[in-house]
Parts: C-alpha cells; sequence; structure tokens
C-alpha cells in the first residue's frame, strides 16, 4: 500500500460514502517491531523485549504494546485517508496478543458521515491467526 505523500492527495468529504471499505494493509509482526514499538513508547515492561521474561510470565514469547497497536491502527486509518485528515477520537479494545511470526491484517468500513463536522467514523479490525487484535471505530475529519 502507498501512503499518500502531500495533503493534496487527501480524500474529501464528499466522495466519501458510507460503506465504503478501506484496502486491507497486512502487517508483518516482527521482534523489531515489538521490541521498537515498546521502547518508543518508553513501556519497559519485560514482556515487550524480553522472550524469557514473558515466557516466564507464560506467554509464548513477547507480545506487542497497547501503544505500539494504537500508533498501526492510525498508520492504516491515515493511509486511507491521506496527509491532511485530522484524526478526532480513536477507540480501540484488545482481543488476541499479536507475537512475532505473525501477520496482522487490518480492514475497516465507513460508518456514519457527520455533515455539520465534516468528519465520518470508520469501524476497523485487526486481525492474526488467533483472532481479532484489535477492533474499534476512528472519527477522522476531512476536507
Amino acid at each position: 500500500m502507498t501512503l499518500p505523500k502531500t495533503p493534496s492527495m487527501t480524500r474529501r468529504f464528499d466522495a466519501v460514502q458510507p460503506g465504503e471499505e478501506l484496502p486491507a494493509l497486512a502487517v508483518p509482526i516482527t521482534v523489531a517491531l515489538i521490541a521498537g514499538g515498546a521502547i518508543a513508547t518508553r513501556d519497559y515492561f519485560p514482556g515487550h523485549h524480553d522472550a524469557e521474561a514473558a515466557r516466564a510470565l507464560g506467554s509464548p514469547h513477547i507480545f506487542m504494546n497497547i501503544l505500539t497497536t494504537n500508533g498501526l491502527v492510525q498508520r492504516f486509518v491515515e493511509g486511507w485517508t491521506g496527509a491532511g485528515a485530522r484524526l478526532c477520537e480513536l477507540k480501540i479494545k484488545l482481543g488476541a496478543p499479536n507475537y512475532p511470526g505473525d501477520t496482522m491484517t487490518f480492514s475497516g468500513t465507513v460508518g456514519a458521515k457527520r455533515d455539520h463536522d465534516r468528519t465520518v467514523e470508520i469501524q476497523l479490525k485487526g486481525k492474526n491467526a488467533m483472532g481479532n487484535h484489535v477492533s474499534g471505530t476512528v472519527r477522522v475529519q476531512l476536507p
């Protein structure tokens, strides 16, 4: 998936329709993504970067933290909206953990449109081999 590079490539509110599906985005889950995301968000919990500590907790490997998931949700949505959109609200719920060696695939659908503030709601899911890692809604304002 190619991400838009300029605000001029931003989706327009009038061109978006409820029921429109966002293109899927597959994200390979790697040790570097999980550990790097944890360290970048100052989450030093050992289960996010130390495989031995994660196993001692009963986990088969290190697992992704919620802040990294938030960033990937934003990447997915902004890859579709373009750089000129404004993220207004993000509500997510975590499910199955993300472990290295898996792939999380995002899907999403445009829900409600609000004319008064030119926002659209996107319902999304990020699934891995175990099921939904994340589900939720994101509201974005479009020009």
